[in-house]
């Protein structure tokens, strides 16, 4: 019985021991990574290149959660990871999950042409499928791209006549020949979720998404709400900052409404490993490439020899990104504030610092490798 008692305290001693090693770890890599974006992202904030706030954790442990330069310039109030941005077209993926749940419950398939949900449907888009549409492969004319959007953007909209805008419009191709970036498709898709819910979008996904994984600073952005921690959108102009112009949050609607925080998108993306939503097979499905490396509300891609599933946004006075990594469950989250800043190529530069050990050095480096 000692025998067993002394083999037991052993087996606990390592296990703490073990533990201590990996969070010493943990915490020097975090540490250090920490330094290195300092010094990256606040040079940049002072040349008026990044606004923001970035995020970065692997295995389940959080290496980087930090804000960099001013949610709101004027009050001068800086960002955090608690500040709300809006994401843009990150909102797609949200989208296009709403779908997947509709299909698991029976009440729509992906098949379906999109002219079951819309009234009065053009002829034209009697082929157009969901699928087509969660894909950015059916055609449909994306309406942020017309002469008169400048004009438009800024007078409040229904979901009926947002769709109006480029109901009568010919298809750029026949559905599934090709690929094009559209927001109409998602805006149509937003409208399939209204129409078989019985809910507004807004309501869907808060029940459904938002509220079941604890997003709580996560929703659909109003013009006129009132919104704690809520960041203004700036635009670089002559060496200085200026105000993004005025958008009505009814014109992005499912394709780009929504806001966030890095630490909610952290949530999404952890819920993204399990079936907390949909289904294996319904996550395959949207993470399984059409055409141009993209599935539904998501890219896909390849860094230095590690999988990665990733989308970007931009919306008037913000850019976003975020970029999971499966084979390693790490992610990197940037959210930005200064139209002008390029998340993406933040995002890169911290997953090369975060999972330098797991990526295949590029061609340069493993010369300089080889002179040294």
């Amino acid at each position: 019985m000692r025998e067993i008692n002394r083999r037991l305290v052993a087996i606990i001693a390592l296990c703490l021991m073990l533990a201590a090693t990996a969070a010493a770890q943990t915490k020097a890599a975090s540490d250090d990574l920490q330094l290195k974006a300092d010094e990256r992202l606040n040079a940049a904030v002072k040349a008026n290149q990044f606004s923001g706030a970035v995020f970065v954790a692997r295995d389940g442990r959080v290496l980087l959660s930090k804000g960099y330069g001013m949610a709101n310039l004027e009050d001068e109030v800086p960002n955090t990871p608690q500040t709300k941005f809006r994401l843009g077209s990150i909102t797609k993926q949200f989208t296009a999950t709403a779908i997947m749940m509709l299909q698991e419950q029976g009440k729509l398939s992906v098949q379906d042409s999109i002219c079951k949900y819309v009234a009065d449907c053009p002829a034209v888009w009697q082929p157009v499928t969901l699928h087509h549409l969660l894909s950015h492969t059916g055609g449909v004319p994306n309406f942020t791209s017309f002469p008169d959007y400048q004009k438009t953007m800024a007078l409040p909209t229904s979901v009926e006549a947002l769709v109006g805008r480029f109901k009568d419009k010919p298809l750029d191709f026949q559905p599934g020949e090709k690929w094009s970036y559209s927001n109409s498709g998602y805006v149509l898709l937003g409208h399939v979720i209204e129409k078989v819910s019985g809910k507004s979008y807004e309501a869907f996904l808060q029940e459904n998404i938002f509220t079941p994984l604890g997003m709580k600073n996560t929703g659909y952005d109003h013009n006129a709400q009132v919104l704690p921690h809520r960041a203004a959108g700036y635009l670089p102009q002559g060496g200085t900052m200026v105000n993004a112009r005025y958008l009505d949050m009814t014109i992005p609607f499912s394709a780009g409404a929504l806001y966030s925080t890095v630490e909610d998108l952290y949530l999404w993306d952890q819920a993204l490993y399990t079936e907390k939503l949909i289904s294996k097979k319904s996550l395959d499905l949207m993470f399984t490439p059409v055409k141009n490396n993209y599935g539904y509300g998501w890219g896909m891609g390849n860094q230095r020899g590690l999988k990665v599933i990733a989308h970007s946004g931009g919306i008037d006075g913000f850019v976003t990104f975020i970029a999971r990594y499966p084979d390693v469950k790490a992610v990197v989250i940037v959210l930005c504030n200064n139209q002008r800043a390029n998340p993406q190529a933040v995002a890169n530069d911290l997953a090369k610092l975060a999972l330098a050990d797991k990526m295949t050095p590029a061609a340069d480096e493993k010369a300089n490798s080889t002179k040294q």
